[in-house]
C-alpha cells in the first residue's frame, strides 16, 4: 500500500506525478478524506483478499474534488472516501462520481445510506448525540433536538459553529422534518441557548459541559468514546462527568450521519472500484470501522465496540442521506439568517 498525503496547492501537483502510473489492473487508487490509522486496516484487508494492491491519496474533501476536476479524463482515482452526506454531495454536485449498480450493496446497505442513482454510499455511522452535565442536569428533561431550542429551557448549551458540515447536516435532517420555517425556527431557539459564542471542535463542546461552561452539548458520539478511552487520566475524568442521550427515540429517530465513498466518474480501474465499495460492506470491514474509530456500522448483527455495546441499540432516523446534501444549501441560508456563528 502507497499512501501520499498533503495538506496545500502545491503538494497537489507534486502528488499528481506519485500517482500518475497507477492506472493498471491489479491496482486501486483511493483518495480519501479519512484521516484515521485504522483505515489502513481496511486497504491490507481488501488487499489480501483480493490481491488488488491500494495506493492511497489524503488531503481535505475540498483540495480531493479540486484534484480530480484538475486531472479531467485524466484522473487515476478511482475512488472518493469522505465522511459527512452533506460533503458527499459537494462531490457529485461536481461531477465526481459515476453511478454504479451491485445487487451486494443493494442487499448489505439499507435503502438510507445508498443514494438514490448509486452514486455514493454510507459505510459507517455517526450518531450526533446529545450530553449532559450529570450533576446539573435531569436528563428526563432532555429527549430531543427539539427540546435544545425552548423557550423554558433552564439548561445552556455549547455547540459548533455553522460552518461545521456536522452541524450544517443536523439542521437538514430539521428542514427535512420541519420544513425550512420549521427549522429556521428551532436553530433561532438554539442561537438563544446558547451558553457561548460558537468555539472548538466535538471535543471541546463535551469538555464545556464537563467544566460547566454549559449544562448541555451536541457532539459526534465518537468524540465521546475517544475521551472516555483516552491514554489522559484528566480526559478520562471529564468524561465521566458527562452523560448521553440519543434524541428523538420517541419519533424518527437520532440523526446520523456516514462516512462514505463512491466510484469516480472515469475511474481507470472501474471494476476494481466497485470490488472495493462492496468490501466495504462486508462483515469484516464493517467490523474495523466499528473497532477502528468507534463508528456505528451501517450492516446489522457486526461486532462494534464494547463501549458502543453497552450503549444497546437505538432508534436512528432513517431519513436517506442523499437529502442531508440536498437541503444543505437551504441549511446554510437560515444558519445566516439566526446569526449562528
Amino acid at each position: 500500500m502507497k499512501t501520499v498525503r498533503f495538506a496545500a496547492p502545491l503538494a497537489i501537483a507534486i502528488a499528481s506525478t506519485a500517482f500518475a502510473s497507477h492506472a493498471l489492473a491489479d491496482e486501486l487508487n483511493v483518495y480519501s478524506a479519512r484521516h484515521y490509522d485504522s483505515d489502513e486496516r481496511l486497504y491490507d484487508a481488501f488487499t489480501e483478499e483480493t490481491g488488488i494492491d491500494v495506493n492511497i491519496l489524503e488531503g481535505d474533501s475540498d483540495q480531493l474534488i479540486e484534484r480530480i476536476q484538475r486531472e479531467g479524463v485524466a484522473s487515476p482515482a478511482d475512488i472518493m472516501i469522505t465522511v459527512d452526506a452533506g460533503r458527499l454531495w459537494r462531490a457529485e454536485q461536481a461531477g465526481i462520481f459515476q453511478g454504479i449498480e451491485s445487487d451486494v450493496l443493494d442487499e448489505r446497505l439499507p435503502d438510507s445510506m445508498r443514494h438514490p442513482e448509486g452514486r455514493w454510499f454510507g459505510f459507517s455511522q455517526r450518531a450526533r448525540a446529545i450530553y449532559y452535565n450529570r450533576d446539573n442536569v435531569d436528563p428526563s428533561d432532555i429527549s430531543s433536538y427539539e427540546d435544545l431550542s425552548r423557550d423554558d429551557l433552564d439548561y445552556s448549551v455549547c455547540i459548533r459553529s455553522s460552518n461545521n458540515i456536522y452541524n450544517q447536516s443536523l439542521l437538514a435532517s430539521m428542514i427535512e422534518h420541519h420544513g425550512e420555517e420549521g427549522a429556521e425556527k428551532w436553530a433561532q431557539g438554539v442561537v438563544d441557548n446558547m451558553a457561548r459564542d460558537p468555539e472548538g471542535g466535538d471535543t471541546d463542546q463535551i469538555l464545556g459541559v464537563a467544566s460547566g461552561a454549559c449544562d448541555l452539548a451536541v457532539a459526534n458520539h465518537y468524540y465521546y468514546v475517544r475521551l472516555l478511552k483516552s491514554d489522559e487520566q484528566a480526559d478520562r475524568e471529564a468524561a465521566r462527568k458527562v452523560g448521553i442521550i440519543f434524541p428523538n427515540q420517541d419519533d424518527r429517530g437520532t440523526h446520523v450521519n456516514v462516512g462514505g465513498a463512491g466510484v469516480v466518474d472515469g475511474a481507470p480501474n472501474r471494476e476494481n472500484a466497485v470490488r472495493f465499495l462492496e468490501f466495504l460492506a462486508s462483515d469484516t470491514a464493517q467490523e474495523i470501522f466499528a473497532s477502528g474509530n468507534n463508528e456505528f456500522p451501517v450492516v446489522d448483527n457486526v461486532k462494534r465496540d464494547p463501549v458502543l455495546e453497552s450503549w444497546g441499540n437505538f432508534k436512528k432516523d432513517d431519513v436517506n442521506i442523499n437529502v442531508l446534501g440536498e437541503n444543505n444549501p437551504d441549511a446554510i441560508r437560515i444558519f445566516d439568517r439566526v446569526d449562528w456563528r
